[in-house]
């Protein structure tokens, strides 16, 4: 959704009004890799942190940051604080540096197929700071996870078109985030109930017109929603996001509980309270009221 050029004006105010929180990373520390490259960008993330991201490629988005707030939002409903979490098909680390953002003491590690993605979390954590608590695996997600062990948090945001069913984007990384090269949401289920340690989450952001879908894989794959939220990106539209925890079966910490739909932006394109609070939670600036 475009912003107004007044939208843009009040925005750019109460950016300069906020403080970013959190730690400052160490930055490039003259290394040369740790400057972005041609075609490369170096984005503002949580907190002081920044992001590796390809012009021309895929970029970090709104599912993205709603993805690793559901995940750590369900943490602290739960009481607790994850020290092992895995990032299915982790991409340029957005969902899993936003999880090890969060929790300074987390061990992240990220599974992804595309090497030019992985090399781009690698280098973000890198600048930040995490290198040493952060791993990142090449490979396929359904054969990686036979030996990477077990987390007490899994996330993951797959794709949810068939390449059939659309036109798949030849730009650099953008075809296989959107469209299904290596599995979909059942491949990313299969993936999570393997790797879950005991009492373990599995948070994922799927297409909110396909709810059907994602509880027929959870079913298949053994585990089972105990949380679910709808999200509308603006007032009056219907919901395209949906948000879901789940455990293994028998493993949840209750009964399924279906949220109230989340709401980001009322009628006239303005951040709802709710979703201010949501980025300020994650480290972003809430913006303009």
């Amino acid at each position: 959704m475009a912003l107004t050029e007044r939208q843009r004006q009040r925005e750019a105010r109460a950016r300069a009004n906020w403080t970013p929180p959190g730690p400052v990373p160490p930055g490039d520390q003259g290394e040369s890799d740790l400057v972005p490259g041609p075609g490369e960008t170096l984005d503002a993330f949580a907190g002081h942190w920044r992001l590796f991201q390809l012009k021309g490629g895929h970029r970090y988005s709104t599912d993205d940051l709603l993805g690793a707030w559901y995940a750590c939002d369900t943490m602290r409903m739960l009481g607790r604080t994850p020290i092992q979490a895995l990032d299915l098909g982790t991409g340029i680390g957005s969902v899993g540096l936003f999880v090890a953002w969060k929790y300074p003491a987390l061990h992240l590690t990220g599974i992804e197929a595309q090497e030019a993605s992985l090399l781009l979390a690698r280098r973000s954590a890198r600048y930040n700071g995490v290198a040493e608590r952060t791993r990142y695996l090449l490979g396929d997600l359904r054969e990686q996870v036979a030996t990477v062990g077990e987390f007490e948090l899994v996330t993951g945001s797959p794709p949810y078109w068939d390449r059939e069913d659309g036109t798949v984007s030849d730009a650099p990384q953008k075809g296989p985030c959107r469209f299904e090269f290596r599995g979909g949401v059942e491949a990313y289920c299969e993936a999570a109930c393997t790797t879950l340690a005991p009492g373990g989450v599995f948070v994922v952001v799927f297409d909110g017109r396909q709810i059907a879908r994602l509880e027929g894989a959870a079913q298949a794959a053994g585990l089972e929603i105990f949380r679910l939220r709808e999200v509308v990106s603006r007032e009056g539209d219907p919901p395209l996001i949906v948000l879901a925890a789940m455990a293994r079966a028998g493993d949840a910490p209750g009964p399924r509980q279906d949220e109230p739909r989340l709401l980001l932006r009322d009628a006239e394109g303005k951040r709802t309270d709710a979703f201010r609070a949501l980025r300020e939670t994650m480290g972003l600036p809430p913006g303009a009221r």
